[in-house]
This record gives C-alpha cells, structure tokens and sequence, in this order.
C-alpha cells in the first residue's frame, strides 16, 4: 500500500496502547532489516531519515527504497518520516519528496546549535503545520531541548560526526542533536515545561509532540544507570495528564545494551561505559501517552558488531555481502525486540483493517 501518514498509526497506537518504534536509516540494509522485522511481527513501522541521511543518501535513493519497502511489504503501514527539520525550507523540501511526517524541531534555531525562544518555535512549526496538513502529511514539534541530566547540553551544538567511536564526555551525535558534555549548572533548565507543552500544542496544532525529559542523541546518555533522579518520566506523566488527547514523542531511546557494547569491544571496538534508556522505563511512558519512541544507536551498535566480528574472524572477507548480512541480521533483532516490547506487534494488520488509512 502507500506509504501512509504518521498521524494515523499514532491514533491506532493510543486507541490500543502501545507504542512505536521510529528507526532511523541511511541504506538499503537497514530498511531491510526494518522490513523484515516488521513482517515477522505484523507491525506497523516508522522509517525517519535525518538531515545528514538525506545528505549521505541521496532524497532520490531514500523515496525509492521507501516506496520500495511499501511495494514489497503490502501488507505493512509505513511512516516515511523526516526526523529534526531545523527548518520550514527542511520539512517543505521533505514533503516535495513524499515523506509523510516531517519533524519541525524549532527548539533550536536553524543552525540547529543556539536554544531558540518559545514564540519562534511556535511561528515555525504552526507554518509547517499549516502547509503539512493541506497535503495530508503529518507533524511532530518539540518543547525543549533534548539532553540528559547529567549531560547537560554543552555551549557549542556544532555539528560533528555521527559515529559510535569516543569517550564519554566527547560528541557523537546523529546529526545536529549531539550527545552532551557535563554541565551541572541549569541543567534541568533544558527539559519540558508542562505549561509550554500545553499552549504549543494549542498554538500549533501538531499532531505528535517530542519532549524533554533527560534522554539524549548517541551512545552516551548517562554515566550510570538512570534513576528518577536523570530521567524524568515523572514529566511524561504529568504533560500526559494535562494533554491526554496529544501523542508524546521520545527521542533518543536506544538502550545502549550492555552486550552490543562487548561485542563491540571484544572484536577491537572501542567504547567508554556508558548506559541508555531502559526498556521498562520506555514502556512507563507508553502507559502514559508516548506513541512514539525514536531509536537509532541500538541498530548502529548491532551493525557495527557484526561487521566487526565478520573482519575479525575472518580477515580475508572483502565482498561486501559477506559483511552486510549478518549486520542486517543484526539489526533486524534489536527491531524484532523493540518492537515486541512496545506492544506494537500484532498491530499492522488491525490498522490495516481499521479503515483508517482509506
């Protein structure tokens, strides 16, 4: 079938709470993997390219393995979706190029490194969603910056290279939302005010909202495993409560497994101890309105093991396919995981009988 609207997998989500996997990808072998997954466990999906996947990939090459993956998986919903436009031009030129759900993160300026006010987040995310709406395409803004407690969004947001290797402290991001370094000063300043999150929802009309609540972009989110006092899911709770009827978005909520890292580093890897999000913590905020859960570093790790593994085992493998399979089969399991444990399994072929995506 068509690639079809965030909006309406979001609505099926919360009528049967559960919640969503939005997996980012940038080839062929991670939309395969997500695909497989997918069909495997009778779930709709979620597939986000970023700004830098868009640049890496090609808009051409990204729309056709898209519609590619709604040729080939009939059967499946799928949400093509622009992850953290830093601007309208951003989102607009997504939408000429068929995605079905744009990101207008107007948390920051569009230099997508200096915190923007609340008036101008509203401005730009209302123009997206006005222009958005009129093509059936749906949008997702955000209230706050993203970045955990005990990283603390550091000064300088410049872009750097998104890949796993480094040292906690330094920055790894997926594009220009970057991995923190510490800054104990104001660092709860950054996350969601319940009071911002209800009058820009009503000031803008989108139709799923991203909120702050200590999580953050890449491999290292926390020094230690994350407690109340880093993650702040009591906020999911309490936005939920006062906008029961908006879908909740969380983003970076890779769970960094402690076996990817050692695979990782057993095969001559290296990574610094680092913690992610807990499963069970994600699935607290299903209960409490978050319909959609970003995850990226999970499958970059699986892969980066795998391939790993494959050139230390055996060193005289130089075909590509012989590397890139058992990485997309590696990816395809934490999908299968991820999406079993968001209860989002099941669920295509209930959406797909619901009459929503007529």
């Amino acid at each position: 079938m068509p690639l079809v609207p965030l909006r309406s997998v979001l609505d099926h989500a919360a009528e049967n709470n559960y919640g969503v996997a939005a997996f980012n990808v940038n080839n062929m072998e991670q939309i395969q993997a997500i695909m497989e997954a997918a069909k495997e466990t009778d779930s709709p999906v979620i597939v986000q390219a970023s700004r830098g996947a868009r640049s890496y990939s090609q808009d051409n090459y990204l729309r056709h393995l898209m519609l590619a993956a709604a040729e080939l998986y009939p059967e499946i919903p799928v949400v093509m979706h622009q992850d953290h436009g830093n601007s309208p031009e951003t989102c607009f030129s997504a939408i000429k190029y068929g995605f079905t759900s744009v990101m207008m993160d107007g948390s920051l300026m569009e230099d997508a490194k200096t915190p923007a006010s609340f008036d101008y987040n509203v401005k730009v995310t209302a123009d997206v969603v006005k222009a958005a709406h009129a093509k059936g395409v749906s949008v997702e803004g955000e209230i706050g910056c993203l970045g955990s407690i005990d990283h603390a969004p550091a000064k300088d947001h410049g872009p750097v290279d998104a890949e796993l290797a480094g040292e906690p402290g330094e920055r790894h991001s997926h594009d220009a939302d970057l991995e923190q370094e510490p800054e104990p000063e104001g660092a709860m300043s950054h996350l969601t005010d319940p009071d911002e999150a209800e009058r820009f929802v009503a000031a803008t009309g989108v139709d799923a909202l991203a909120v702050a609540i200590g999580t953050s972009h890449g491999a290292y989110k926390f020094k230690k495993k994350p407690t109340g006092e880093v993650l702040k899911m009591s906020l999911i709770e309490e936005i939920h409560r006062r906008l029961p009827n908006t879908h909740l978005v969380m983003h970076g909520s890779s769970s960094v497994p402690e076996e990817l890292q050692d695979i990782i580093r057993k095969f001559g890897g290296k990574m610094g101890e680092t913690y992610g999000v807990p499963v069970e913590e994600i699935q607290r905020g299903i209960k409490h309105g978050v319909r959609k859960i970003n995850v990226d570093t999970d499958c970059r790790m699986a892969m980066t093991g795998a391939i790993r593994k494959v050139f230390a085992e055996t060193p005289d493998k130089f075909d590509p396919r012989e590397y890139l399979k058992p990485a997309r089969e590696a990816m395809k399991k934490i999908c299968l995981a991820r999406m079993i444990s968001f209860g989002q399994a099941g669920n295509a072929s209930k959406l797909m009988a619901s009459g929503r995506l007529k």
